[in-house]
């Protein structure tokens, strides 16, 4: 019989509920839907640790570990946009 696929494997009892929780938070951000700053489609993924792909336009871009841009980011793109 086949079993069923886990889908919180992780951490185990290692860490405590703090951690787990702090986990869950910044996986599904990860995992969210985020816009392409190219196309502006709902359709980028996380190819590795700071690099993002769209899957539509196939525009690669580098942003955050965890979100496809940051704050500083934001900053230097409205500091370039106004000069």
């Amino acid at each position: 019989m086949a079993k069923k696929k886990r889908k919180d494997i992780g951490l185990g009892p290692r860490g405590g509920a703090t951690l787990r929780k702090r986990y869950a938070r910044v996986m599904s951000t990860v995992r969210a839907t985020n816009k392409c700053p190219s196309c502006a489609s709902p359709s980028v993924k996380r190819v590795s640790v700071g690099l993002w792909n769209c899957k539509k336009c196939g525009y690669r871009f580098a942003g955050g570990a965890y979100t496809p841009s940051t704050k500083l980011g934001e900053a230097a793109q409205r500091v370039r946009t106004q000069n």
